[in-house]
């Protein structure tokens, strides 16, 4: 079962929710923590940014995978090179709207 992190406090706790029993792995939401952090519709601000490397480091401190939805390339190569071991790039959603022009 994956958890998932989607607040500033659950970046903060990211080692805690990583090591429950039953949880094999973790998904971190920047969108919606960007929202929880007061900067709605900024998934790449810095404050954001901090805050998913501070989960992924709170997850690896479990050994277990870490997960990143990173919808700008440049975003996705980094949160890969940071420590991410799978990336979503597409959402259901964000095709529904491009195919709605």
């Amino acid at each position: 079962m994956l958890g998932q992190i989607e607040t500033a406090e659950g970046a903060a706790a990211a080692e805690a929710i990583a090591a429950t029993p039953g949880i094999d792995g973790v998904f971190v939401g920047p969108s919606d923590l960007a929202a929880s952090m007061g900067v709605l519709g900024q998934q790449t601000h810095p404050d954001v940014i901090a805050a998913v490397h501070r989960a992924f480091d709170g997850v690896a401190a479990t050994g277990k995978p870490v997960g990143v939805n990173a919808f700008d390339p440049q975003a996705a190569h980094a949160y890969a090179e940071a420590g991410a071991s799978f990336l979503l790039v597409g959402a259901d959603v964000a095709l529904v709207a491009r195919a709605s022009y």
